[in-house]
């Protein structure tokens, strides 16, 4: 069998600056799950604030400009009346749905959270307070 010729310097240093440049984006929060929620089809911004609980309006514009800048959703006007602002996928951003699903799937398999972002249910049982894992028996009323 033939030894498998190793990667240039370069194929290397291209490498790790295409998945820094990628992760620098993709790796910002909100940004995976705007990404999936508009795979769905085009969304207002009030449909994608209600798609992704928990973001503010200012975080919401924020990352869409970002993935707009990086070419990964384009912003619609439609002049109305009244004037609608549709947010849909390029073909770039379509491109990244399975991507970012095998991703996730990995990640569940093989990656744990940091200890101190875990929840109680994530810890294993030595980890957790003593009242959250003991099988007390309820009390017993008279």
């Amino acid at each position: 069998m033939t030894p498998k010729p190793a990667a240039s310097t370069h194929d290397l240093h291209t490498c790790d600056a295409a998945v820094s440049l990628a992760f620098s984006i993709l790796g910002k929060r909100w940004n995976g799950m705007l990404l999936s929620t508009l795979g769905n089809g085009p969304l207002s911004f009030a449909a994608l604030k209600r798609g992704v609980p928990g973001i503010s309006d200012a975080m919401l514009s924020d990352r869409l400009t970002g993935l707009a800048e990086v070419n990964l959703l384009t912003r619609s006007v439609d002049a109305g009346p009244p004037i609608a602002v549709t947010y849909t996928l390029t073909s770039q951003g379509e491109q990244l749905l399975p991507l970012l699903e095998q991703l996730g799937q990995w990640a569940a398999s093989n990656l744990e959270r940091p200890a101190e972002e875990r929840t109680a249910e994530e810890r294993p049982a030595e980890e957790r307070p003593a009242a959250a894992h003991q099988d007390a028996a309820p009390a017993e009323k008279n």
